[in-house]
Protein backbone atom coordinates (compact mmCIF):
# COMPACT_ATOMS: atom_id res chain seq x y z
CA UNK A 1 0.00 0.00 0.00
CA UNK A 2 1.47 3.34 -1.05
CA UNK A 3 0.54 5.72 1.76
CA UNK A 4 1.69 8.69 -0.31
CA UNK A 5 -1.12 8.05 -2.86
CA UNK A 6 -3.21 11.22 -3.23
CA UNK A 7 -6.74 11.62 -4.46
CA UNK A 8 -7.92 15.00 -5.85
CA UNK A 9 -11.20 16.27 -4.38
CA UNK A 10 -13.62 17.45 -7.05
CA UNK A 11 -17.08 16.43 -5.84
CA UNK A 12 -18.44 16.51 -2.30
CA UNK A 13 -21.67 14.97 -1.02
CA UNK A 14 -23.01 16.72 2.09
CA UNK A 15 -25.98 15.45 4.13
CA UNK A 16 -25.88 16.26 7.84
CA UNK A 17 -28.36 16.48 10.68
CA UNK A 18 -25.90 18.29 12.96
CA UNK A 19 -25.19 21.39 10.90
CA UNK A 20 -22.49 22.83 13.15
CA UNK A 21 -20.12 24.89 10.95
CA UNK A 22 -21.38 23.15 7.80
CA UNK A 23 -22.08 26.35 5.87
CA UNK A 24 -18.58 27.70 6.53
CA UNK A 25 -17.03 24.35 5.57
CA UNK A 26 -19.08 24.07 2.38
CA UNK A 27 -18.12 27.60 1.36
CA UNK A 28 -14.46 26.81 1.78
CA UNK A 29 -14.86 23.64 -0.30
CA UNK A 30 -16.65 25.62 -3.03
CA UNK A 31 -13.90 28.25 -3.05
CA UNK A 32 -11.49 25.41 -3.74
CA UNK A 33 -13.51 24.58 -6.90
CA UNK A 34 -15.19 21.54 -5.35
CA UNK A 35 -18.75 20.82 -6.56
CA UNK A 36 -21.39 20.38 -3.86
CA UNK A 37 -24.12 17.72 -3.90
CA UNK A 38 -26.66 17.77 -1.10
CA UNK A 39 -30.10 16.69 0.00
CA UNK A 40 -33.06 17.81 2.11
CA UNK A 41 -32.54 20.40 4.81
CA UNK A 42 -28.80 20.54 4.24
CA UNK A 43 -29.30 21.47 0.58
CA UNK A 44 -31.82 24.18 1.49
CA UNK A 45 -29.44 25.64 4.08
CA UNK A 46 -26.54 25.75 1.64
CA UNK A 47 -28.66 27.20 -1.18
CA UNK A 48 -30.06 29.89 1.13
CA UNK A 49 -26.50 30.83 2.08
CA UNK A 50 -25.78 31.55 -1.60
CA UNK A 51 -23.94 28.39 -2.56
CA UNK A 52 -24.59 26.60 -5.87
CA UNK A 53 -25.70 23.11 -4.91
CA UNK A 54 -26.67 20.10 -7.01
CA UNK A 55 -29.70 18.61 -5.23
CA UNK A 56 -29.69 14.82 -4.99
CA UNK A 57 -33.22 14.48 -6.38
CA UNK A 58 -32.22 16.56 -9.44
CA UNK A 59 -29.05 14.53 -9.98
CA UNK A 60 -30.70 11.11 -9.57
CA UNK A 61 -33.86 12.26 -11.41
CA UNK A 62 -35.84 10.60 -8.63
CA UNK A 63 -37.72 12.54 -5.93
CA UNK A 64 -37.44 12.09 -2.19
CA UNK A 65 -40.23 9.72 -1.17
CA UNK A 66 -41.90 8.17 1.89
CA UNK A 67 -41.76 11.41 3.90
CA UNK A 68 -38.04 11.67 3.40
CA UNK A 69 -37.24 8.07 4.34
CA UNK A 70 -35.73 7.52 0.88
CA UNK A 71 -33.42 10.25 -0.36
CA UNK A 72 -29.90 8.97 -1.01
CA UNK A 73 -30.60 5.25 -1.48
CA UNK A 74 -29.96 5.33 -5.23
CA UNK A 75 -27.39 3.67 -7.55
CA UNK A 76 -26.12 7.04 -8.78
CA UNK A 77 -25.28 8.03 -5.22
CA UNK A 78 -23.80 4.74 -4.06
CA UNK A 79 -22.18 4.10 -7.41
CA UNK A 80 -20.48 7.49 -7.08
CA UNK A 81 -19.23 6.55 -3.62
CA UNK A 82 -18.28 2.91 -4.16
CA UNK A 83 -16.71 2.98 -7.62
CA UNK A 84 -13.05 1.95 -7.80
CA UNK A 85 -11.19 4.56 -9.77
CA UNK A 86 -8.87 2.02 -11.44
CA UNK A 87 -11.58 -0.51 -12.44
CA UNK A 88 -15.01 1.03 -12.78
CA UNK A 89 -14.56 4.01 -15.12
CA UNK A 90 -16.51 2.42 -17.99
CA UNK A 91 -19.52 1.53 -15.81
CA UNK A 92 -19.54 5.00 -14.27
CA UNK A 93 -19.44 6.66 -17.68
CA UNK A 94 -22.16 4.39 -19.09
CA UNK A 95 -24.64 5.37 -16.35
CA UNK A 96 -23.67 9.06 -16.18
CA UNK A 97 -22.41 8.76 -12.62
CA UNK A 98 -19.73 11.10 -11.44
CA UNK A 99 -17.30 10.03 -8.71
CA UNK A 100 -17.99 11.38 -5.22
CA UNK A 101 -14.63 12.11 -3.64
CA UNK A 102 -15.65 13.29 -0.21
CA UNK A 103 -18.74 12.37 1.85
CA UNK A 104 -19.80 14.56 4.79
CA UNK A 105 -22.54 12.83 6.78
CA UNK A 106 -23.81 12.59 10.34
CA UNK A 107 -26.94 10.83 11.58
CA UNK A 108 -30.34 11.57 13.05
CA UNK A 109 -30.02 12.25 16.82
CA UNK A 110 -31.31 8.88 18.02
CA UNK A 111 -29.48 9.22 21.34
CA UNK A 112 -31.06 12.56 22.20
CA UNK A 113 -34.52 11.35 21.24
CA UNK A 114 -34.44 8.26 23.45
CA UNK A 115 -32.94 10.19 26.38
CA UNK A 116 -36.21 12.11 26.55
CA UNK A 117 -38.43 10.34 29.08
CA UNK A 118 -41.48 11.17 26.95
CA UNK A 119 -40.00 9.44 23.87
CA UNK A 120 -42.46 7.06 22.21
CA UNK A 121 -41.42 3.98 20.27
CA UNK A 122 -42.73 5.65 17.11
CA UNK A 123 -40.46 8.67 17.78
CA UNK A 124 -37.45 6.42 18.20
CA UNK A 125 -38.18 4.52 14.99
CA UNK A 126 -38.50 7.70 12.91
CA UNK A 127 -35.09 8.80 14.16
CA UNK A 128 -33.28 5.69 12.99
CA UNK A 129 -31.08 6.82 10.11
CA UNK A 130 -30.86 4.42 7.14
CA UNK A 131 -29.39 6.39 4.26
CA UNK A 132 -26.69 8.01 6.41
CA UNK A 133 -25.11 4.78 7.71
CA UNK A 134 -25.25 3.30 4.19
CA UNK A 135 -23.30 6.25 2.76
CA UNK A 136 -20.82 6.31 5.63
CA UNK A 137 -20.15 2.56 5.40
CA UNK A 138 -19.76 2.76 1.64
CA UNK A 139 -17.35 5.68 1.79
CA UNK A 140 -15.31 4.08 4.58
CA UNK A 141 -15.16 0.78 2.66
CA UNK A 142 -13.86 2.67 -0.38
CA UNK A 143 -11.35 4.74 1.62
CA UNK A 144 -8.69 4.18 -1.06
CA UNK A 145 -10.64 6.59 -3.24
CA UNK A 146 -13.10 8.41 -0.97
CA UNK A 147 -12.80 10.59 2.13
CA UNK A 148 -15.49 10.23 4.81
CA UNK A 149 -16.17 12.90 7.47
CA UNK A 150 -18.62 12.22 10.32
CA UNK A 151 -17.40 14.81 12.84
CA UNK A 152 -17.59 18.60 12.42
CA UNK A 153 -14.38 18.85 14.47
CA UNK A 154 -12.53 17.42 11.46
CA UNK A 155 -13.54 20.20 9.04
CA UNK A 156 -10.53 22.42 9.67
CA UNK A 157 -8.25 19.40 9.66
CA UNK A 158 -9.47 18.48 6.16
CA UNK A 159 -9.15 22.04 4.86
CA UNK A 160 -5.56 22.22 6.10
CA UNK A 161 -4.77 18.91 4.42
CA UNK A 162 -6.32 20.11 1.15
CA UNK A 163 -4.12 23.20 1.24
CA UNK A 164 -1.02 21.15 1.97
CA UNK A 165 -1.60 18.75 -0.94
CA UNK A 166 -3.04 20.95 -3.70
CA UNK A 167 -6.72 20.04 -3.19
CA UNK A 168 -5.87 16.38 -2.68
CA UNK A 169 -5.95 14.10 0.33
CA UNK A 170 -3.46 11.38 1.15
CA UNK A 171 -4.33 7.75 1.70
CA UNK A 172 -3.23 7.87 5.33
CA UNK A 173 -5.73 10.68 5.96
CA UNK A 174 -8.55 8.77 4.29
CA UNK A 175 -7.70 5.59 6.20
CA UNK A 176 -7.66 7.43 9.54
CA UNK A 177 -11.09 8.94 8.84
CA UNK A 178 -12.47 5.59 7.66
CA UNK A 179 -11.58 3.99 11.00
CA UNK A 180 -13.42 6.78 12.80
CA UNK A 181 -16.42 6.35 10.49
CA UNK A 182 -16.71 2.59 11.02
CA UNK A 183 -16.61 3.21 14.79
CA UNK A 184 -19.30 5.87 14.41
CA UNK A 185 -21.62 3.48 12.55
CA UNK A 186 -20.93 0.64 15.01
CA UNK A 187 -21.69 2.82 18.03
CA UNK A 188 -24.88 4.10 16.40
CA UNK A 189 -26.13 0.59 15.64
CA UNK A 190 -25.21 -0.63 19.13
CA UNK A 191 -27.21 2.21 20.64
CA UNK A 192 -30.26 1.28 18.59
CA UNK A 193 -29.85 -2.42 19.43
CA UNK A 194 -29.56 -1.59 23.15
CA UNK A 195 -32.68 0.56 23.03
CA UNK A 196 -34.83 -2.17 21.47
CA UNK A 197 -33.39 -4.92 23.63
CA UNK A 198 -33.90 -2.98 26.85
CA UNK A 199 -37.39 -2.01 25.74
CA UNK A 200 -38.29 -5.66 25.26
CA UNK A 201 -36.42 -6.77 28.38
CA UNK A 202 -38.35 -4.33 30.58
CA UNK A 203 -41.61 -5.84 29.37
CA UNK A 204 -40.46 -9.39 30.08
CA UNK A 205 -38.70 -8.93 33.42
CA UNK A 206 -36.75 -6.41 35.41
CA UNK A 207 -33.33 -8.04 35.19
CA UNK A 208 -30.10 -6.59 33.87
CA UNK A 209 -29.73 -6.86 30.08
CA UNK A 210 -28.17 -9.97 28.55
CA UNK A 211 -25.88 -7.85 26.38
CA UNK A 212 -24.31 -4.51 27.28
CA UNK A 213 -22.75 -2.37 24.56
CA UNK A 214 -20.93 0.61 26.03
CA UNK A 215 -19.19 3.55 24.46
CA UNK A 216 -16.97 5.79 26.53
CA UNK A 217 -14.91 8.65 25.12
CA UNK A 218 -11.70 9.89 26.69
CA UNK A 219 -12.37 13.19 28.41
CA UNK A 220 -8.92 13.82 29.81
CA UNK A 221 -5.69 12.13 30.83
CA UNK A 222 -4.98 11.85 34.55
CA UNK A 223 -1.55 12.52 36.05
CA UNK A 224 -1.25 8.78 36.72
CA UNK A 225 -3.26 5.85 38.03
CA UNK A 226 -3.51 4.51 41.56
CA UNK A 227 0.29 4.35 41.46
CA UNK A 228 2.56 6.62 39.45
CA UNK A 229 3.78 3.77 37.23
CA UNK A 230 0.19 3.26 35.97
CA UNK A 231 -1.24 5.39 33.18
CA UNK A 232 -4.78 6.62 33.64
CA UNK A 233 -7.52 8.60 31.90
CA UNK A 234 -11.09 9.70 32.60
CA UNK A 235 -13.73 8.56 30.10
CA UNK A 236 -17.31 9.75 29.81
CA UNK A 237 -20.29 7.83 28.48
CA UNK A 238 -20.81 9.20 24.99
CA UNK A 239 -24.59 9.34 24.83
CA UNK A 240 -24.99 11.26 28.08
CA UNK A 241 -25.44 14.97 27.48
CA UNK A 242 -24.08 15.79 30.93
CA UNK A 243 -21.20 14.21 32.79
CA UNK A 244 -21.09 15.49 36.36
CA UNK A 245 -17.41 14.84 37.01
CA UNK A 246 -16.53 16.03 33.51
CA UNK A 247 -18.40 19.28 34.22
CA UNK A 248 -16.28 20.09 37.25
CA UNK A 249 -14.66 23.45 36.65
CA UNK A 250 -11.06 23.46 37.81
CA UNK A 251 -10.11 26.96 38.95
CA UNK A 252 -6.51 26.19 39.82
CA UNK A 253 -4.05 23.47 40.74
CA UNK A 254 -2.22 20.52 39.24
CA UNK A 255 -3.77 17.99 36.86
CA UNK A 256 -6.06 15.59 38.69
CA UNK A 257 -4.89 12.04 39.32
CA UNK A 258 -6.90 8.83 39.23
CA UNK A 259 -7.10 8.84 43.03
CA UNK A 260 -8.18 12.49 43.09
CA UNK A 261 -11.10 11.73 40.78
CA UNK A 262 -12.09 8.61 42.70
CA UNK A 263 -11.99 10.43 46.03
CA UNK A 264 -13.87 13.41 44.57
CA UNK A 265 -16.64 11.12 43.39
CA UNK A 266 -17.03 9.63 46.88
CA UNK A 267 -16.97 13.07 48.50
CA UNK A 268 -19.64 14.49 46.22
CA UNK A 269 -21.85 11.41 46.41
CA UNK A 270 -21.69 11.58 50.20
CA UNK A 271 -22.29 15.31 50.54
CA UNK A 272 -25.39 15.21 48.37
CA UNK A 273 -27.04 13.26 51.22
CA UNK A 274 -27.18 16.49 53.26
CA UNK A 275 -29.27 19.63 52.84
CA UNK A 276 -27.92 21.67 55.77
CA UNK A 277 -24.36 23.12 55.69
CA UNK A 278 -22.06 20.12 55.53
CA UNK A 279 -18.46 19.08 55.01
CA UNK A 280 -17.12 15.70 53.87
CA UNK A 281 -13.41 14.89 54.01
CA UNK A 282 -12.34 11.80 52.05
CA UNK A 283 -9.08 9.87 52.09
CA UNK A 284 -8.46 6.79 49.93
CA UNK A 285 -12.13 6.71 48.85
CA UNK A 286 -13.32 6.57 52.50
CA UNK A 287 -14.93 9.42 54.42
CA UNK A 288 -12.63 10.18 57.37
CA UNK A 289 -14.58 13.16 58.70
CA UNK A 290 -18.17 14.28 58.09
CA UNK A 291 -20.19 16.95 59.86
CA UNK A 292 -23.37 18.97 59.51
CA UNK A 293 -23.70 22.29 61.32
CA UNK A 294 -25.26 25.75 61.20
CA UNK A 295 -22.48 27.09 58.97
CA UNK A 296 -20.08 25.52 56.55
CA UNK A 297 -17.02 26.71 58.46
CA UNK A 298 -18.31 25.04 61.64
CA UNK A 299 -19.13 21.90 59.66
CA UNK A 300 -15.56 21.85 58.31
CA UNK A 301 -14.00 22.37 61.74
CA UNK A 302 -16.00 19.47 63.22
CA UNK A 303 -15.28 17.20 60.26
CA UNK A 304 -11.57 17.97 60.48
CA UNK A 305 -11.45 17.33 64.24
CA UNK A 306 -13.02 13.89 63.60
CA UNK A 307 -9.70 12.62 62.25
CA UNK A 308 -7.08 15.31 61.52
CA UNK A 309 -4.37 12.73 60.84
CA UNK A 310 -6.34 11.00 58.07
CA UNK A 311 -7.56 14.35 56.70
CA UNK A 312 -3.97 15.24 55.73
CA UNK A 313 -3.71 15.13 51.93
CA UNK A 314 -7.39 14.38 51.53
CA UNK A 315 -10.27 15.67 49.40
CA UNK A 316 -12.64 18.20 50.99
CA UNK A 317 -16.19 18.79 49.75
CA UNK A 318 -18.49 21.57 50.95
CA UNK A 319 -22.12 22.14 50.02
CA UNK A 320 -22.05 25.90 50.56
CA UNK A 321 -20.07 28.75 49.00
CA UNK A 322 -16.40 28.92 49.94
CA UNK A 323 -15.90 32.22 51.76
CA UNK A 324 -12.88 33.97 53.21
CA UNK A 325 -13.30 32.67 56.77
CA UNK A 326 -13.74 29.06 55.65
CA UNK A 327 -10.77 29.00 53.28
CA UNK A 328 -8.52 30.61 55.89
CA UNK A 329 -9.62 28.02 58.44
CA UNK A 330 -8.92 25.15 56.05
CA UNK A 331 -5.50 26.50 55.03
CA UNK A 332 -4.52 27.09 58.65
CA UNK A 333 -5.51 23.55 59.64
CA UNK A 334 -4.22 21.19 56.99
CA UNK A 335 -2.64 20.22 53.71
CA UNK A 336 -5.18 18.91 51.21
CA UNK A 337 -5.21 17.77 47.58
CA UNK A 338 -8.64 18.85 46.30
CA UNK A 339 -11.31 21.29 47.45
CA UNK A 340 -14.78 20.87 45.91
CA UNK A 341 -17.28 23.71 46.35
CA UNK A 342 -20.48 24.86 44.61
CA UNK A 343 -19.18 28.45 44.40
CA UNK A 344 -16.41 30.69 45.74
CA UNK A 345 -16.15 34.35 46.73
CA UNK A 346 -13.51 36.60 45.20
CA UNK A 347 -11.97 37.14 48.65
CA UNK A 348 -11.50 33.41 49.06
CA UNK A 349 -9.99 33.14 45.58
CA UNK A 350 -7.50 35.89 46.40
CA UNK A 351 -6.28 33.83 49.37
CA UNK A 352 -6.20 30.33 47.91
CA UNK A 353 -4.41 31.38 44.70
CA UNK A 354 -1.15 31.52 46.65
CA UNK A 355 -1.44 27.74 47.13
CA UNK A 356 -0.86 27.03 43.45
CA UNK A 357 -0.79 23.25 43.73
CA UNK A 358 -4.13 23.05 45.53
CA UNK A 359 -6.84 21.85 43.15
CA UNK A 360 -9.93 24.04 43.54
CA UNK A 361 -12.96 22.73 41.66
CA UNK A 362 -16.47 24.10 41.28
CA UNK A 363 -19.36 21.66 40.94
CA UNK A 364 -23.01 22.21 40.09
CA UNK A 365 -24.73 21.47 43.41
CA UNK A 366 -28.27 21.26 42.03
CA UNK A 367 -27.18 19.06 39.13
CA UNK A 368 -25.23 16.74 41.44
CA UNK A 369 -28.23 16.42 43.75
CA UNK A 370 -30.26 15.07 40.82
CA UNK A 371 -27.62 12.63 39.59
CA UNK A 372 -28.71 9.01 39.48
CA UNK A 373 -26.15 6.51 38.24
CA UNK A 374 -27.79 3.37 36.83
CA UNK A 375 -25.04 0.74 36.92
CA UNK A 376 -21.71 0.06 38.61
CA UNK A 377 -19.04 -1.85 36.72
CA UNK A 378 -16.06 -3.80 38.03
CA UNK A 379 -13.53 -5.36 35.73
CA UNK A 380 -12.43 -8.87 36.75
CA UNK A 381 -10.36 -11.48 34.94
CA UNK A 382 -12.22 -12.48 31.80
CA UNK A 383 -15.33 -10.44 32.44
CA UNK A 384 -17.25 -7.59 33.96
CA UNK A 385 -19.33 -7.47 37.12
CA UNK A 386 -22.38 -5.22 36.75
CA UNK A 387 -24.84 -4.10 39.39
CA UNK A 388 -27.43 -1.43 39.96
CA UNK A 389 -25.96 1.56 41.73
CA UNK A 390 -26.76 1.78 45.46
CA UNK A 391 -28.93 4.86 45.05
CA UNK A 392 -31.67 4.10 47.56
CA UNK A 393 -32.61 7.32 49.35
CA UNK A 394 -32.96 7.42 53.11
CA UNK A 395 -36.52 8.71 52.73
CA UNK A 396 -37.42 5.34 51.18
CA UNK A 397 -36.13 3.33 54.14
CA UNK A 398 -38.59 2.13 56.76
CA UNK A 399 -36.83 2.30 60.11
CA UNK A 400 -38.03 0.15 62.98
CA UNK A 401 -37.00 0.37 66.63
CA UNK A 402 -36.52 -3.23 67.79
CA UNK A 403 -35.22 -2.66 71.32
CA UNK A 404 -37.28 -1.88 74.40
CA UNK A 405 -35.43 1.43 74.72
CA UNK A 406 -36.43 4.14 72.25
CA UNK A 407 -33.90 6.62 70.85
CA UNK A 408 -34.06 10.22 71.99
CA UNK A 409 -34.59 12.91 69.36
CA UNK A 410 -30.86 13.64 69.24
CA UNK A 411 -29.97 9.94 69.07
CA UNK A 412 -32.41 9.49 66.19
CA UNK A 413 -30.87 12.46 64.36
CA UNK A 414 -27.39 11.03 64.89
CA UNK A 415 -28.59 7.60 63.75
CA UNK A 416 -29.91 9.04 60.48
CA UNK A 417 -26.73 11.11 60.05
CA UNK A 418 -24.42 8.14 60.64
CA UNK A 419 -26.51 5.94 58.34
CA UNK A 420 -26.01 8.46 55.52
CA UNK A 421 -22.25 8.33 56.10
CA UNK A 422 -21.78 4.58 56.52
CA UNK A 423 -23.12 4.05 53.00
CA UNK A 424 -19.84 5.47 51.64
CA UNK A 425 -17.41 3.71 53.98
CA UNK A 426 -15.64 0.57 52.78
CA UNK A 427 -16.90 -2.64 54.40
CA UNK A 428 -16.85 -3.78 57.07
CA UNK A 429 -17.93 -0.27 58.07
CA UNK A 430 -18.63 1.23 61.49
CA UNK A 431 -19.38 4.93 62.04
CA UNK A 432 -19.50 6.57 65.47
CA UNK A 433 -21.42 9.86 65.51
CA UNK A 434 -22.52 12.50 67.97
CA UNK A 435 -24.28 15.81 67.34
CA UNK A 436 -24.25 15.32 63.55
CA UNK A 437 -20.49 14.76 63.51
CA UNK A 438 -18.45 11.63 62.99
CA UNK A 439 -16.17 11.00 65.95
CA UNK A 440 -14.61 7.79 64.64
CA UNK A 441 -14.81 5.54 61.58
CA UNK A 442 -13.68 1.93 61.29
CA UNK A 443 -13.44 0.73 57.69
CA UNK A 444 -12.23 -1.96 55.34
CA UNK A 445 -11.73 -4.75 57.89
CA UNK A 446 -12.39 -8.43 57.35
CA UNK A 447 -13.96 -8.59 60.80
CA UNK A 448 -16.69 -6.25 62.05
CA UNK A 449 -15.20 -6.57 65.55
CA UNK A 450 -11.95 -5.12 64.20
CA UNK A 451 -13.81 -2.15 62.67
CA UNK A 452 -15.51 -1.50 66.02
CA UNK A 453 -12.20 -1.73 67.92
CA UNK A 454 -10.36 0.50 65.44
CA UNK A 455 -13.07 3.14 65.73
CA UNK A 456 -12.87 2.89 69.54
CA UNK A 457 -9.11 3.27 69.48
CA UNK A 458 -9.25 6.31 67.18
CA UNK A 459 -11.97 8.02 69.23
CA UNK A 460 -10.06 7.53 72.48
CA UNK A 461 -6.78 8.67 70.89
CA UNK A 462 -8.42 11.94 69.83
CA UNK A 463 -10.04 12.44 73.22
CA UNK A 464 -13.67 12.03 72.16
CA UNK A 465 -16.22 11.01 74.74
CA UNK A 466 -17.92 7.94 73.32
CA UNK A 467 -20.52 7.75 76.08
CA UNK A 468 -23.92 8.66 74.68
CA UNK A 469 -22.92 8.41 71.02
CA UNK A 470 -24.60 6.52 68.18
CA UNK A 471 -23.02 3.95 65.88
CA UNK A 472 -24.00 2.78 62.42
CA UNK A 473 -23.07 -0.57 60.90
CA UNK A 474 -23.31 -1.12 57.14
CA UNK A 475 -24.43 -4.75 57.65
CA UNK A 476 -25.90 -6.84 60.43
CA UNK A 477 -23.98 -7.97 63.50
CA UNK A 478 -23.48 -11.75 63.23
CA UNK A 479 -22.73 -12.08 66.95
CA UNK A 480 -23.29 -10.07 70.12
CA UNK A 481 -19.55 -9.45 70.63
CA UNK A 482 -19.68 -5.99 69.01
CA UNK A 483 -22.68 -5.04 71.16
CA UNK A 484 -20.77 -6.05 74.29
CA UNK A 485 -17.82 -3.87 73.26
CA UNK A 486 -19.83 -0.71 72.53
CA UNK A 487 -22.25 -1.29 75.42
CA UNK A 488 -19.41 -1.26 77.96
CA UNK A 489 -18.13 2.10 76.70
CA UNK A 490 -21.50 3.82 76.82
CA UNK A 491 -22.93 3.79 73.29
CA UNK A 492 -26.63 4.58 73.55
CA UNK A 493 -27.98 3.97 70.05
CA UNK A 494 -27.18 1.55 67.23
CA UNK A 495 -28.51 1.64 63.67
CA UNK A 496 -27.99 -1.44 61.52
CA UNK A 497 -29.79 -3.45 58.81
CA UNK A 498 -30.73 -6.48 60.91
CA UNK A 499 -31.28 -9.81 59.24
CA UNK A 500 -28.91 -12.04 61.19
CA UNK A 501 -30.08 -15.46 62.38
CA UNK A 502 -29.02 -14.18 65.81
CA UNK A 503 -31.04 -10.96 65.65
CA UNK A 504 -32.91 -11.78 68.85
CA UNK A 505 -29.63 -12.39 70.65
CA UNK A 506 -28.32 -9.04 69.34
CA UNK A 507 -31.48 -7.21 70.44
CA UNK A 508 -31.30 -8.82 73.88
CA UNK A 509 -27.69 -7.64 74.23
CA UNK A 510 -28.77 -4.10 73.33
CA UNK A 511 -31.47 -4.26 75.99
CA UNK A 512 -28.93 -5.39 78.59
CA UNK A 513 -26.90 -2.22 77.99
CA UNK A 514 -29.93 0.12 77.71
CA UNK A 515 -29.14 0.72 74.04
CA UNK A 516 -31.77 1.81 71.54
CA UNK A 517 -31.48 -0.32 68.40
CA UNK A 518 -32.86 0.65 65.00
CA UNK A 519 -33.20 -1.73 62.04
CA UNK A 520 -33.09 -0.30 58.51
CA UNK A 521 -33.69 -3.60 56.68
CA UNK A 522 -31.28 -2.26 54.03
CA UNK A 523 -27.60 -3.17 53.78
CA UNK A 524 -24.87 -0.83 52.46
CA UNK A 525 -21.87 -3.05 51.65
CA UNK A 526 -19.18 -1.16 49.73
CA UNK A 527 -16.23 -3.18 48.51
Amino acid sequence: MNIQLNRPIRNALISVFDKTNIVEFAKKLYHRNIKLISTGGTANLLINSGLPVIEVSSYTEFPEILDGRVKTLHPKIHGGILNRREYDEAVIAKHSIFPIDIVVVNFYPFEKIIDNQKCLLSDAIENIDIGGPAMVSGAAKNYKDVTIIVDSKDYNYILNKLDQHDNSLRLETRFKLAIKAFKYVADYNNMIANYFYNLTNKKIDNNLPNVINLKFIKEKDMRYGENNHQKSAFYIQSHKTKSLLADLKQIQGKILSYNNMNDSDTALECIKEFNDPACVIVKHANPCGVAVNNSVVNAYQNAYKSDPISAFGGVIALNRELDLVTVQTILNNQFFEVLLVPSVTQEALDIIKFKKNVRLLIYNYNQWQKSNIRFDFKNINGGLLVQQHDNIHIQNIKFSVVSKFKPTKQELNDAIFSWKVVKFVKSNAIVYAKNNTTIAIGSGQMSRVDSVNIANMKAKHLGFKIKGCTIASDAFFPFRDCIDIVGKIGVKCIIQPGGSIRDQEIISAANEYNIAMIFTHIRHFRH
